[in-house]
C-alpha cells in the first residue's frame, strides 16, 4: 500500500468523494471483504459489493486475495493508499492556474501556485512510483508570529532577497545534465482553531 495517492482522473475523483465510498476507502486501510465491511458501515453486503466494484474499477482499491467460503468466493480488498489527494488536474481547464491570477500578493495566486504544486508533484510521484524510484523533493514548514504588519512586510522582503540570492548562486542555465526545479515559498496566516 502506498502512503499517498494523487487522484487526477475526474471520474475517480467523483467516485472517491461519495461519502459511502470515502468511508469504505478509510476502512480498507486494512484488508476487508464486503461481508466484514457491511457490518462496520451498516449497509447490506450487496450494496457494499457494488461500491467496492466501483472503487476497484477506478483503481482506488485492489484485490488482496480470494477465499473460498462454502459455495462462494470471498474477495478481500485493500485501498491502494493510506490517504488520497485530488489533483486540480481532475478539474481540467477550470483548474487554478497562476498565469490567470498574476497578483503575487493575492490569496488566489497562492492557491493557484499550491494547486500547480499538487498537480506537478502528483504527476512526478506517479511516474516515480511506476518506475520503482523515489522522488527527490524538499519542503520547509514552519510558523512565525509577527508583531505587526510592518514586520511581516519586512520579513517577506528579506525572505525574497535571500531566496533570490540563493537561486542566483545555484542556478546554472548551461548545465548540460541539469534538471530545472521549482522553488515555492509562501506565507499565509495560520487558521485559528476554536476549542471544542
Amino acid at each position: 500500500m502506498q502512503e499517498l495517492s494523487v487522484i487526477d482522473d475526474p471520474a475517480a475523483a467523483g467516485v472517491s468523494l461519495d461519502p459511502i465510498r470515502a468511508r469504505l476507502l478509510a476502512e480498507l486501510a486494512a484488508p476487508g471483504s464486503a461481508s466484514s465491511l457491511a457490518a462496520k458501515v451498516g449497509l447490506a453486503r450487496q450494496k457494499v459489493n457494488y461500491h467496492l466494484r466501483t472503487l476497484e474499477q477506478h483503481g482506488l482499491i485492489e484485490l488482496v486475495e480470494e477465499r473460498r467460503k462454502g459455495n462462494m468466493t470471498e474477495r478481500v480488498m485493500q485501498a491502494v493508499a493510506a490517504s488520497y489527494v485530488i489533483s486540480p488536474a481532475a478539474l481540467g481547464t477550470v483548474a487554478p492556474d497562476p498565469a490567470r491570477a498574476p497578483d503575487r500578493l493575492s490569496a488566489r495566486w497562492l492557491i493557484a501556485v499550491a494547486a500547480r504544486t499538487v498537480r506537478e508533484v502528483g504527476e512526478l510521484l506517479a511516474g516515480a512510483t511506476k518506475a520503482g524510484k523515489r522522488l527527490a523533493t524538499f519542503a520547509v514548514d514552519g510558523e512565525v508570529r509577527f508583531a505587526s504588519a510592518a514586520d511581516r512586510a519586512a520579513f517577506a522582503d528579506e525572505l525574497a532577497q535571500a531566496v533570490t540570492a540563493l537561486v542566483g548562486r545555484y542556478h546554472d542555465e548551461s548545465a548540460p545534465a541539469g534538471r530545472p526545479h521549482r522553488v515555492v515559498v509562501a506565507i499565509h496566516p495560520e487558521l485559528r482553531r476554536t476549542e471544542a
